[in-house]
């Protein structure tokens, strides 16, 4: 599978732990940044990871933060892209069963590294469930057309 990766400083040890977690898995990684732990600006980076799935150059993209909250808002600004925020192994497994996440979100700030490389691992593995639930991600794609 191929991955995007994107983070500001807040995110990026974890980022460099994943990106070699997913390497060691056999995937292959597309770092969009940060490239070091110096401040610098989220959008800069997340943009860009969301904007590869979304044309299809990487399946999915884990972007990553202090909080999570501000990465997941700007990569659900690409359309066709659903990012969800996690911070626990159940939420990474129901944002792929149940929405079909293409994008997932962590904080840096919010978990600790091996709880996400856990949800990594898990929001990887798990398929969509479809039945009710792909109505409802239908519709989510319709709004990107708005």
């Amino acid at each position: 599978m191929k991955i995007a990766l994107g983070t500001d400083h807040a995110g990026y040890e974890y980022k460099e732990r994943i990106k070699r977690y997913l390497t060691e898995q056999g995937h292959q990684v597309r770092d969009f940044g940060a490239h070091s732990a110096e401040p610098c600006d989220y959008p800069d980076f997340i943009y860009p990871a969301a904007q590869a799935v979304a044309r299809g150059d990487c399946d999915r993209a884990v972007v990553l933060g202090g909080s999570g909250n501000g990465e997941t808002i700007v990569a659900n600004k690409v359309c066709g892209v659903r990012c969800a925020v996690c911070w626990n192994e159940d939420l990474a497994r129901l944002s792929r069963a149940h929405n079909d996440a293409n994008a997932m979100s962590i904080g840096a700030r919010t978990v600790s590294v091996e709880m996400a490389l856990k949800m990594v691992e898990i929001w990887l593995a798990t398929p969509f469930d479809g039945g009710r639930h792909a109505k409802r991600v239908r519709k989510i794609a319709e709004l990107d057309g708005r």
